[in-house]
This record gives structure tokens, C-alpha cells and sequence, in this order.
């Protein structure tokens, strides 16, 4: 009789402690709302981690555009350089050979001079064998690096090639406003004028 006095004794006691319990756990989900399902957390935690890898790609697909950008233009520099150094060099060479042509010119005319005088069935003088062939072989070297004599008798005078020395009054009708005489030879360079032709025209 007595043990079951104590047995119900101990029910009790235990009773309002495990009531306790109950409340404390339940109060504790109340406080706690995040206290969510382990499921739902590690969704939470996959969603972020995507969206923040999303987020670093983004970042490296602007940085790969950027660094392209700059090797594309880097490049086009480069490219630019090579073209503007080449023509540079094409520029100096040209001015260097127009230098020692303007020089070599005052020779040819000399030869021409000497030939014309040679030419003429009056003169004494005479153009030898040895001297025609340095003479044309002078030539034809100056042409093959570019120098060429303009043709100007007979042709139309034009003051973009020719410089007008004087005037005279036309032997003929259709030599009119045209080169009669060339007092000095024109000459190109590659195509570019070195030296206008000193003509004489007819009016």
C-alpha cells in the first residue's frame, strides 16, 4: 500500500516537469521562427550558392569583353605602327633618291647640250662612240630607279608640268598654245614632278 502511495507520489512530480518540457519546446518554435525543416534550409542554402555563382560568371564574361576589347585594340595600334613605320621608311628612301636625282640633273642636261651640238650636221664637234654608250648607259640606270624625262615639244602647255619661259608667235596655226621649244628638260621621279620642263610656247 505504502510503494503505491509513493509510485503515484512520483508520477506526479514527473507529470508537471514533463508538461514543463512541452511548453519550453513549444515556446522555443514559437521564438524561433526560423527554426524551419532541414529540406527547406538546404534549398535556401543551394538557391544562394547558385545565384552567386551566376553572379561571378556574369562578373568574368565582363572581364573576358574587356580584355578582348583591349587585345583587339592593341592590335589594331600595332598594325597601324607597322604601316606608319613602313611608309616612313618608303618616305626617306624616296626623299633620298629625289636628293641625289635633283643632283645627277644639271649632268644630263650637260650631256643633252653636248649631244644636240654632236647632233647638228654644221658643228665640228662630235659625240664619240664611247661617250654615246656612257651617255645611254647613264639613262637607262636612271630610269630603272624611277627617273623619266617628260615629253613636252608639241604638246598641249599645261602649267601643272611646265614652267613658260616666254611666248612667241606660232609657226604654225595648230601650235598654238602649245610647246614650241624646251629650254630645259622636265623630269619625274616615280610618277612624282622632280623638276618642271622650261618651254617656250606659242601664241
Amino acid at each position: 500500500m505504502l510503494k503505491k502511495i509513493k509510485d503515484l507520489m512520483t508520477n506526479k512530480d514527473k507529470q508537471p516537469a514533463m508538461e514543463e518540457q512541452e511548453e519550453l519546446g513549444q515556446e522555443n518554435i514559437e521564438q524561433n521562427p526560423e527554426n524551419e525543416p532541414v529540406e527547406k534550409k538546404s534549398k535556401k542554402k543551394s538557391g544562394g550558392k547558385t545565384a552567386q555563382l551566376t553572379e561571378e560568371i556574369e562578373e568574368m564574361k565582363i572581364q573576358l569583353a574587356e580584355q578582348k576589347d583591349k587585345h583587339l585594340r592593341l592590335l589594331a595600334e600595332f598594325e597601324n605602327f607597322k604601316k606608319r613605320t613602313i611608309r616612313e621608311k618608303l618616305d626617306t628612301m624616296n626623299s633620298a633618291a629625289q636628293d641625289t636625282m635633283s643632283a645627277l640633273l644639271p649632268v644630263l642636261d650637260d650631256f643633252d647640250r653636248a649631244k644636240k651640238v654632236a647632233d647638228d650636221e654644221n658643228s665640228t664637234e662630235q659625240f664619240s662612240e664611247g661617250v654615246t654608250l656612257v651617255y645611254q648607259k647613264l639613262y637607262a640606270i636612271l630610269n630603272q630607279r624611277g627617273l623619266n624625262a617628260m615629253e613636252s615639244n608639241e604638246v598641249d602647255f599645261d602649267p601643272e608640268l611646265h614652267e613658260a619661259i616666254t611666248d612667241i608667235p606660232a609657226p604654225t596655226p595648230e601650235l598654238k598654245g602649245k610647246v614650241i621649244d624646251t629650254i630645259e628638260k622636265g623630269y619625274l621621279l616615280n610618277d612624282k614632278i622632280i623638276r618642271y620642263a622650261k618651254v617656250v610656247v606659242g601664241k
